[in-house]
């Protein structure tokens, strides 16, 4: 998933030792795609165009301290498309009207374009807030255009939500988070696992299997229709990408103009237990580029003038954190989902170093502040979480054979510690998953079937590596690849690249796109601040919270 010039020796050994890894499902895997549901969803989509949706003020619990402008409401859909007179489940929606304002010309009223939807990725992640972001300066050209649109999709918050455990036990903290882990701590994570698929199991009954991402399919084509909308305007982020793709090869003349911004990689065989490895290999190559910054930057941070020598105060704090946790909370697993998250973001590199840098030199109070979890967010954690793993889980087969993931997870954690065991952890439920899996639609469109699409991605991007948008690109006839290069930040979409921006405005706005694939120069590297004592960036309280794909 990550472009071939990048590939490091952990890219390689992936590329050469698991192409073979099996993937065992449980007998009869269902073909979810079939006439059934093709008509179950003829069947909603007209029932969604006759009721529309009735927007009103938002709830607290949907968009707390909505502007008065962002309107919410819910949409129905079908829990099993194959039975479409059966159980009904309610999406929450959000909506902003286009502004009709040009933000360069006061005097020059913008015609409306339609609606706009954007799904953040995950899965898991909520789009509710999607609207606020009209007010973004760098989004305000778009938000003149088209009526601005959030959801949560199914399971997600309000929208039938999924739960797999009590929320308290997820932010249980502190936490181990051992790069290299002994036997019996395999077998303790085994057990968690499996008792975490059961939870999922007891909690959701024999709706389980309906959370998976050709439903969620589904459910856009439905959201679609009651929008009002004939041919969909979509933008998709991080898995957001791989729904706009099914999406695309599902209901390719519902497709007005489609933006996948970080493209993960479509191909059947990556979903998801491959795709997982690919990015475990990327995120060494993230975590690599962020020691670098930070041995550049050794005047502020002391963490060391070298790469390996800011590794060595990183595994120093984690093995400090290992015996006693700070604050009683911050333990190695916190620090290290905190660095994680560095990953995702350069935005996030110079509070986690001023943060690390503080600990080291004394004051555990940044990194407290920034890794303990918080119990005011643990139930919207946790259901993140549970339908991150449903939708994974039921979309397509997994090894259930663990001695499969000790091997591939064992050779790739040689070369590529810094998130393999942790990712591995996170998936290991799908190994013992109790609801039936799916086949993969093996997502590509002929020339001509699909409005042209525009894929945006970063050429060092982690969560998504770079090889998944080339492989998007590939199967999507008539799509064109814009790049970021030499930058790693995962969405670059209405961020601060002014060329990433002109033409996904041109696109948008336009329909225009590159007469080839683009190439655009990286953004500014971060700004080092903080120092020992420094309180972080504040940009990071802009940023959305939820680990998306």
């Amino acid at each position: 998933m990550k472009a071939a010039a990048l590939y490091s020796t952990a890219g390689s050994l992936l590329l050469t030792t698991l192409a073979a890894a099996p993937a065992g499902g449980a007998p009869g895997t269902p073909d979810a795609h079939g006439t059934a549901e093709l008509h179950g969803t003829a069947v909603a989509v007209a029932r969604a165009r006759a009721a529309g949706i009735d927007f009103g003020p938002c709830s607290a619990a949907d968009v707390p301290q909505a502007p008065a402008g962002v309107r919410c409401g819910t949409v129905s859909v079908p829990l099993d498309y194959a039975h479409p007179g059966g159980k009904q489940i309610r999406l929450t929606v959000s909506r902003i009207p286009a502004t009709h304002k040009d933000p360069h010309n006061s005097k020059r009223k913008v015609p409306r374009q339609g609606a706009l939807v954007y799904n953040p990725g995950g899965p898991g992640a909520s789009g509710m807030y999607f609207p606020l972001i009209g007010t973004i300066r760098e989004w305000k050209r778009i938000a003149a255009a088209y009526d601005l649109v959030g959801y949560a999709p199914r399971g997600v918050g309000r929208s039938a939500p999924l739960s797999c455990e009590d929320p308290k036990r997820f932010v249980k903290a502190p936490t181990t988070s051992p790069a290299h882990p002994s036997e019996a701590y395999k077998q303790q994570r085994i057990a968690q696992a499996k008792a975490y698929a059961r939870g999922c199991a007891q909690r959701a009954g024999t709706a389980l299997r309906f959370y998976n991402s050709l439903d969620n399919a589904r459910d856009l084509d439905v959201l679609r229709a009651a929008l009002g909308e004939d041919r969909l305007t979509f933008m998709g982020a991080s898995y957001g990408t791989y729904l706009g793709a099914l999406y695309g090869a599902m209901f390719p003349s519902h497709v007005r103009r489609m933006v996948l911004d970080s493209a993960v990689n479509p191909d059947p065989q990556k979903i998801w237990y491959r795709s997982n490895l690919d990015q475990s290999a990327a995120f060494e190559e993230r975590w690599a580029d962020f020691r670098d910054w930070i041995a550049r930057h050794d005047d502020v941070y002391r963490l060391g003038a070298t790469p390996a020598k800011v590794q060595h105060s990183y595994d120093t704090a984690r093995e400090r954190l290992a015996r006693k946790a700070a604050g009683g909370k911050v333990g190695p697993g916190q620090l290290q989902n905190a660095f994680l998250t560095a990953g995702y973001y350069d935005d996030f590199w110079a509070s986690r170093a001023a943060a690390l840098s503080a600990y080291l030199h004394g004051d555990p109070g940044p990194l407290v502040r920034l890794a303990a979890p918080s119990p005011e967010t643990a139930a919207e954690a946790e259901n993140g979480r549970a339908v991150y793993t449903a939708v994974e889980c039921n979309d397509a087969p997994w090894p259930t054979d663990w001695s499969v993931w000790d091997r591939d997870n064992t050779r790739l954690a040689r070369v590529a510690p810094f998130e393999t065991w942790d990712n591995a952890w996170m998936n290991l439920p799908c190994a013992y998953w109790p609801a039936p899996r799916q086949k993969p639609l093996d997502v590509r469109t002929g020339p001509g079937e699909l409005p042209p699409v525009m894929v945006l991605a970063a050429e060092r991007d982690a969560a998504a590596p770079y090889q998944g948008a080339l492989e998007m690109t590939r199967r999507l006839a008539g799509s064109v690849l814009v790049t970021e290069r030499d930058a790693g930040t995962h969405g670059i979409g209405g961020g601060p690249n002014k060329c990433v921006n002109g033409h996904l405005e041109a696109y948008l706005l336009e329909g225009r796109l590159p007469a080839r694939h683009a190439s655009c120069a990286p953004r500014p590297e971060p700004v080092a601040s903080g120092g020992p004592a420094g309180k972080g960036d504040r940009r990071e309280a802009l940023k959305g919270r939820g680990r998306a794909r």
